[in-house]
């Protein structure tokens, strides 16, 4: 049994039954972050991308646990500059042994940015994460990504039992194209994200399980923050 738990915005707690914990996208500042959350064991942070509002926490996450973080290389690189030093940078396509996981990271549709010194910095390509789990089961972490046609590939590379999506709109995809996305990526289970954080983050999971309501084999789970799931 796998226990998952969003933290607002694009922020999960991974937890397998072994007791490893994983962070994707740590951002625990964020508006919608639970306010009794509590952390005492960390064994890896996985990252889709590199602006603010998904690396927010990094730093001091990796200051206090020791633990690898793993993205793409650029991130990685620039992360280690400022401190993180046990980075794992990878490319896409590429696949990681994160203790009993393995890290995939795949294509997405989106920026990767931060601002130094008032000028925009690259941190090279945003990503989606392939999550396998040790049953063999996948889960797909999109990031912050429009809908893209090779999201048939990835159904067909990893079919991920659970897909985590974007939904908001203006910053990413919002109902529409992620409905789209849902019927490409075949998945049983649809965990909206990245929604209703900021007045522009519109996109609501009402929406988008509206949109693929003829899709019964379908289900859409939107916890409330701190709220654990198990997959």
């Amino acid at each position: 049994m796998v226990h998952l738990t969003w933290l607002g915005h694009s922020t999960f707690e991974l937890k397998l039954s072994t007791g490893e914990v994983y962070l994707i996208d740590p951002w625990l500042e964020n508006p919608k972050a639970p306010a009794n959350y509590e952390l005492t064991r960390l064994d890896g942070i996985l990252l889709s991308h590199g602006h603010s509002d998904h690396i927010g926490s990094v730093l001091s996450l990796s200051a206090r646990f020791g633990c690898p973080v793993v993205g793409i290389d650029d991130l990685i690189a620039w992360l280690g500059s400022k401190g993180a030093t046990n980075g794992v940078g990878m490319n896409k396509g590429g696949s990681y042994q994160l203790g009993p996981l393995t890290i995939t990271l795949v294509f997405a549709s989106h920026s990767s940015t931060t601002v130094e010194d008032g000028k925009f910095v690259p941190l090279g390509d945003a990503c989606g994460i392939v999550i396998t789990l040790p049953d063999g089961r996948a889960i797909y972490f999109a990031g912050d990504t429009d809908v893209f046609g090779d999201m048939r590939l990835i159904a067909d590379l990893y079919q991920p039992q659970v897909s985590i999506l974007p939904i908001g709109d203006f910053y990413t995809m919002g109902p529409k194209q992620a409905a789209l996305a849902c019927r490409m990526l075949r998945s049983q289970t649809i965990i909206p994200m990245h929604y209703g954080t900021f007045p522009p983050l519109t996109g609501t999971p009402e929406a988008l399980a509206e949109l693929i309501s003829d899709l019964p084999h379908v289900k859409v789970l939107a916890p409330n923050p701190g709220v654990t799931i198990e997959l």
